[in-house]
């Protein structure tokens, strides 16, 4: 909050915090500012104080006056230093505004926290969740003296290390898909897999379905390669067929990207009668599925997966292991058909030549070692206990749940514009991930999706409630 005691002014504080948010993007291009009698009642301060900060920003270079409508961020870079760009006149609607975030920035919000709290819009574990004395063990025995010169001083293998690929392989028996270790490809975490699967088998405005709601980062990363989005409803059992069907008819779609277990963010699983139902349209219109099994390490063995039902025919399976176990390892992997999977790697080989096998081998050690299996118990039990926590915690303030709470996230109703109570919620040093960010065309929600992890914090709820009654 902005203070009086400060050795800066209130207009030097104010600027300050609005411009940090602008260079982070947790405000992004074209965002609007509140109103200067908004921000006003938010800050505590006079309007007079709002007026110079905008000023300010103006003569930064971070944001643009727009005659009869108010300051938006502006959408090129700033003007260099001493040089204020050319503006409107300024001046303000007084009147409450509507500044969606986007997914970059919940994305750079994973590297500039807005405080030490717990934050419930973050997509990961907490550090202490995920800590542990089996990975440096795993560190120390390949960064002996000769498996350091064995896996640093040459180029790894291109498909992955052949001892990661071989546990990946019996792995994957684990949950039924069956895919040999010459039909995986390592890659630097899921979404670079997603990434190679995208740029094999696309083009620049080919159609392709993704499951609405969906992750915020797959709809801005297929946008940024300039396909064409078909959102596809998610239901408890799985997508929604009937409209499946018509963009196969009136589209032909090329791709569908699905993540069958642990939805993120309603947390539904795929039925097995739905899944046939999406074999069959895939097999009849002639289009290929990526199933994102981010998850699976939260999931029963049992789940049903498409890739497990497909033989890897024409689904494409994707997972990592930076949600359970070590992020900046960066180790994700991809496992596709043996004709496929060639095509697969010379897009890696493009943007990649390889992937560090040295974190690679590491890994293999951990899954044949039964650590991470060990590991992912612990953290399924923990998540247990703190989903409940969460979940009471939730409904005695007020919201409730659009899906039955299962795996990481919860899909919330919260009963008030999610994206004006996201920015509200910043100022009290919490994060939110509104409900707009996970469909494709970014409408108005009262949705958010919340991390059980890092939402059982009861501090967090009654601010939350206060602010939501203030909107």
């Amino acid at each position: 909050m902005l203070t009086r005691t400060s050795t800066q002014s209130l207009t030097g504080q104010l600027a300050d915090r609005l411009a940090e948010r602008i260079r982070t993007r947790l405000l992004p291009p074209g965002a609007r500012l509140p109103s200067v009698r908004e921000c006003a009642r938010q800050q505590g301060v006079s309007p007079y104080t709002v007026v110079a900060a905008y000023d300010q920003l103006l003569a930064q270079g971070l944001v643009e006056a727009r005659r009869q409508r108010g300051f938006y961020v502006r959408d090129s870079a700033p003007a260099q230093e001493g040089r204020p760009p050319n503006a409107a006149p300024m001046v303000i609607q007084m009147m409450a505004s509507r500044v969606p975030a986007d997914a970059s920035s919940l994305i750079r919000s994973m590297f500039h926290r807005p405080s030490d709290k717990p934050q419930p819009g973050m997509g990961v574990f907490p550090p202490d969740w995920m800590s542990s004395t089996f990975m440096p063990t795993a560190v120390r025995r390949m960064t002996s003296t000769a498996a350091l010169q064995e896996l640093s001083l040459q180029y790894g293998e291109p498909s992955g290390d052949a001892a990661l690929r071989r546990s990946l392989s019996n792995k994957l028996v684990g949950i039924n898909v069956p895919a040999a270790p010459d039909q995986i490809v390592t890659t630097v975490g899921a979404t670079h897999a997603l990434d190679i699967v995208s740029r094999t088998l696309l083009r620049a405005g080919d159609p392709v379905m993704v499951e609405e709601p969906g992750w915020a980062l797959e709809f801005a990363r297929l946008e940024a390669l300039g396909m064409r989005i078909l959102p596809v409803p998610r239901r408890a059992d799985g997508p929604d067929l009937e409209v499946m069907a018509q963009y196969c008819l009136l589209h032909s779609p090329k791709l569908f990207v699905s993540v069958s277990v642990l939805h993120n963010p309603t947390g539904y699983s795929l039925t097995p009668g739905s899944a046939h139902r999406v074999l069959k349209l895939a097999n009849e219109h002639d289009f290929h599925i990526v199933e994102d099994d981010t998850y699976s390490h939260l999931a029963p063995e049992h789940a049903t997966r498409l890739s497990a039902l497909d033989g890897l025919q024409r689904t494409i399976y994707v997972s990592g292991f930076a949600k359970i176990l070590a992020p900046n390892w960066r180790i994700g992997f991809l496992a596709a058909s043996p004709e496929l999977k060639e095509r697969l790697l010379e897009t890696k080989l493009l943007a990649t030549l390889t992937t560090p096998t040295l974190f690679e081998r590491a890994l293999s050690w951990c899954i044949d070692q039964g650590q991470l299996r060990r590991h992912a118990e612990r953290i399924r039990i923990r998540l247990d206990g703190a989903r409940g926590r969460a979940v009471k915690l939730a409904m005695a303030h007020g919201c409730s749940f659009a899906s039955e709470p299962a795996g990481l996230f919860g899909w919330v109703d919260t009963g008030v514009d999610t994206d004006a109570l996201t920015q509200r919620m910043l100022d009290q040093g919490y994060l939110l991930a509104p409900g707009s960010l996970f469909h494709a065309r970014r409408p108005p929600s009262t949705m958010m999706r919340i991390n059980f992890a890092t939402s059982q914090d009861a501090a967090f709820w009654k601010v939350f409630s206060k602010v939501r009654a203030e909107l």
